[in-house]
């Protein structure tokens, strides 16, 4: 897989300048809107307006976050009349998704509760832009978890 070297809207110029393949592919298949594309284009091809449609988002985030993937070569589209219909350039992908999901099992999803990268809360003297992102994420895993924190107790 090729990443442009001007990193294309997911990877900042300041990221590509010394990020590795294997890296940026990573980066471009972190944010969780990009997985839920990908795995709804799995499926089968489909337009922008369905994917807002199906996933519940808005036309402009679903764009950008197509933009990102194309940069990447993990997406393409065919255009017929006025509409272009957008499909996965490398059904292998799913194999490496697959790979993910049976690694996190075997972990125990353990990930998630990294306290680098998982949900898990920060020291009390984490600078502020991190506890935004740490609420953020509780505030995900709440709503996945039927409203209970990372500790399995109820959010009111």
């Amino acid at each position: 897989m090729a990443i442009k070297d001007d990193g294309g809207p997911c990877v900042s110029a300041d990221i590509a300048a010394g990020i590795s393949p294997a890296a940026a592919l990573f980066h471009s298949l972190a944010d969780e809107t990009r997985l839920r594309i990908v795995q709804r284009l799995a499926r089968g091809e489909a337009r922008v307006v369905d994917l807002t449609a199906e996933l519940g988002l808005a036309q402009s985030t679903v764009s950008k976050h197509l933009a990102c993937l194309r940069d990447c070569d993990l997406v393409d589209y065919r255009a017929e009349g006025r509409q272009s219909f957008y499909s996965l350039t490398r059904p292998e992908l799913m194999d490496l998704l697959a790979s993910a999901e049976h690694l996190l099992a075997a972990t125990g999803h353990a990930v998630v509760l990294c306290p680098v990268h998982g949900t898990q809360p920060r020291p009390a003297d984490a600078p502020s832009t991190l506890q935004a992102e740490i609420d953020h994420d509780l505030t995900q895993l709440d709503a996945q978890t039927g409203n209970e924190n990372a500790t399995g107790e109820a959010v009111s």
